[in-house]
């Protein structure tokens, strides 16, 4: 039986194996998250319009779209959100995740522009130290920050919008 199904695999070739490689195994959304630092070792943080209450202040976020190199989705969502420009790092974080989520983050630095946040995603953004993040952080954040590196200093900073 498994070479009568492996000869007709074989024999199907090309768009259709693909076709039918797609059609059998589970899609999924590609959730992204940049970590972004300033200079002093400072990370970028914001207060999410949509997420759950309690726990909005989390991480530039959002999904990749079709083709895009996940470090480029970084790049994107913090333009977005924030007009801020950053330079995607080291990929520090790739799982799957909830629900048919793929959830991958990267270390991002920032090179420049002006924080003008989008008010319809964002609240509230700032600069926190990693010792002195909000209480409603989400916690999947909260280690990442941790785990990602040190703090040379400084307190927070916030711009609401």
């Amino acid at each position: 039986m498994k070479r009568l199904v492996a000869r007709l695999w074989r024999s199907l070739r090309g768009p259709v194996q693909w076709r039918v490689l797609w059609l059998a195994n589970a899609k999924f959304m590609v959730g992204v998250t940049g970590i972004v630092r300033d200079d002093t070792g400072r990370v970028l943080l914001l207060r999410h319009r949509m997420w759950p209450e309690g726990r909005q202040w989390g991480l530039p976020s959002g999904y990749a779209v079709k083709g895009e190199e996940f470090g480029r989705t970084v790049v994107r969502e913090v333009r977005e959100e924030t007009g801020l420009d950053v330079e995607p790092g080291r990929l520090v974080y790739l799982k799957s995740g909830f629900r048919l989520r793929i959830e991958v983050a990267y270390e991002a630095r920032l090179t420049g522009g002006d924080l003008k946040l989008d008010p319809f995603e964002i609240l509230e953004a700032g600069w926190f130290s990693p010792d002195t993040l909000p209480e409603e952080i989400h916690a999947s954040h909260r280690r990442l920050i941790r785990d990602t590196g040190d703090d040379p200093g400084a307190g927070p900073t916030r711009r609401t919008g």
